[in-house]
């Protein structure tokens, strides 16, 4: 599914690393720093570093610990999220298809990495798989047709829900409902769209403790990558390292007879094809989390 040529860009222990199939290389330390160590500042020179990243070589062989892999896109300036993404999601939600996509933020203090473990603040605790998409360019009033070109790459991650606060009173209150600490994992790593076969067709889900509980592709979705970086860019300038959580397919916990919800303790594996997986644990209020 995915080539092998272009490496993907990690966040290891804080520094932006490239990752290659069999070897990595801290980003700092290999372009003599020509970039820097920051994956987010990266990220602003996404176009000169991807010109240089198709010629650099692996240092060390093997893969990273991953273990000490954060969010790859650590500190964005905006973080956008669309609910109601996927036609079964939006069934089993009771809402219909019309008019324009759902568009909301997670705020970026909530974001973590691929084997974060998170704390369990809310008895109603949901999971959300979703295609994360990373802007490499910034713009306003992006073509729907040439939306990819101003994106840096693609990456897993979870919108963690508590239902609870974000269900809570006469207007709901999706954004701190989803933006508890831990609640953005992402990664493991940013793979650029150009690796991908078809960027707009990739396998998803999540499991909790085992069972699978998502399972769909992202050629499901109303709303596709391309419409949604026109979309929101008709409004918001979009930033180079910008984060869009594309929405999520059905199987989400608050809309199962009876309900599921994450519990400390439990085991949560999302995946997407030629992406990579997330695994994040679930712990009690007072546990450190690992970013």
């Amino acid at each position: 599914m995915v080539a092998s040529e272009f490496p993907r860009l990690a966040n290891l222990s804080g520094r932006a690393t490239l990752v290659w199939a069999d070897g990595y290389s801290d980003v700092e330390r290999l372009s003599s720093g020509r970039f820097s160590s920051d994956p987010q500042q990266v990220l602003a020179e996404w176009e000169r570093f991807k010109v240089w990243a198709w010629e650099a070589e692996a240092e060390l062989p093997g893969r990273p610990d991953y273990e000490l892999l954060g969010p790859p896109a650590p500190c964005p300036r905006q973080v956008f999220a669309i609910g109601l993404n996927y036609k079964d999601h939006l069934a089993e939600a009771g809402y219909d298809t019309s008019g324009l996509p759902q568009v909301f933020t997670k705020f970026a203090s909530c974001l973590t990495g691929p084997l974060a473990t998170v704390e369990v603040p809310s008895p109603r605790l949901d999971w959300e798989v979703e295609l994360v998409v990373v802007m490499g360019r910034s713009g306003r009033n992006i073509r729907e047709k040439e939306a990819w070109l101003y994106v840096a790459g693609l990456m897993v991650g979870q919108d963690l829900s508590a239902r609870d606060v974000q269900l809570y009173g006469s207007a709901p209150q999706w954004s701190l409902g989803k933006s508890f600490a831990g609640f953005g994992p992402t990664g493991p790593w940013i793979t650029i769209a150009d690796e991908l076969d078809n960027c707009d067709d990739l396998e998803i889900g999540c499991a909790l403790n085992g069972e699978v509980m998502q399972s769909d592709r992202t050629s499901s979705m109303i709303w596709s990558v391309s419409e949604l970086v026109a979309r929101i860019s008709s409004v918001c300038e979009l930033n180079s390292g910008d984060l869009i959580f594309t929405g999520t397919p059905a199987g989400v916990g608050n809309r199962r007879i009876p309900p599921l919800y994450i519990s400390p303790g439990d085991r949560l594996v999302s995946t997407i094809e030629g992406l990579g997986t997330l695994v994040n644990e679930f712990a009690l209020p007072g546990t450190r989390l690992e970013t």
